[in-house]
């Protein structure tokens, strides 16, 4: 692996360029959290999501979904945050056409899909940007699409807005198997973040855990801990 150029394109993407990094290694435990969460029932449709913007939830969702893809299981990453969407930039692929387009009825659900180049692993992007997220992702072809997807794909990973934001992260949360709230150590306020929990609860969705990023300790700069 040329990790000079797969660094250039996969910036965001430690787990991918540098696997034998703490970073990465943080990525591979939650990974294994979630596999020993799954004893009783599969975890197959895992949605992100965050308390505020820039917690780092985008980050963690791609590099969990690089990971699952490096357990050998085909894995597809979907940009369900159709508000600021950030999933084509990572992985630098075309946005013309993804969920939106395919909610929309403009194409096929397996046109909404393309490969990433690392093995494993494909990616729906969010596709343009629509006036309506709710209303789509909430509709029954969203449900029929997951539900689709759900045969196809060994593990499914959904980078949804923050829950306190907008509704789409509570509206999706119904959809999935569990999900996963991304907090930043230095940035997060306590009592959002117990709110963003209360309101995924709410939905009844099944809450797997917090990742806590941004935790400067000595001799790192990141560290990641999930705690189920």
């Amino acid at each position: 692996m040329n990790t000079a150029i797969d660094k250039k394109r996969y910036e965001k993407l430690i787990a991918y360029w540098n696997p034998k990094s703490q970073i990465a290694e943080a990525y591979r435990t939650l990974r294994t959290n979630i596999q020993f969460a799954s004893v009783d029932e599969e975890i197959k449709t895992i949605l992100i999501t965050s308390t505020g913007p820039a917690e780092g939830k985008s980050t963690t969702a791609t590099n969990l979904a690089v990971v699952m893809a490096q357990a050998a299981k085909r894995t597809l990453y979907i940009d369900a945050d159709l508000r600021k969407p950030a999933g084509h930039h990572i992985f630098q692929v075309p946005n013309r056409r993804g969920l939106t387009t395919y909610l929309a009825g403009q194409i096929q659900l397996r046109d909404a899909v393309q490969e990433t180049g690392i093995e494993n692993l494909a990616i729906m992007t969010a596709g343009p940007i629509p006036p309506n997220p709710a209303e789509l992702l909430g509709s029954k072809k969203m449900k029929l699409a997951l539900k689709e997807l759900h045969s196809q794909f060994e593990a499914i990973i959904l980078d949804t807005p923050p829950v306190i934001a907008v509704a789409d992260a509570a509206i999706l949360s119904r959809l999935v198997d569990g999900c996963i709230l991304v907090v930043n150590a230095g940035k997060t306020n306590r009592d959002l973040a117990a709110r963003a929990k209360q309101q995924l609860e709410h939905t009844n969705a099944r809450l797997l855990g917090v990742v806590l990023n941004n935790k400067q300790i000595k001799h790192n700069n990141y560290y990641y801990y999930y705690k189920n």
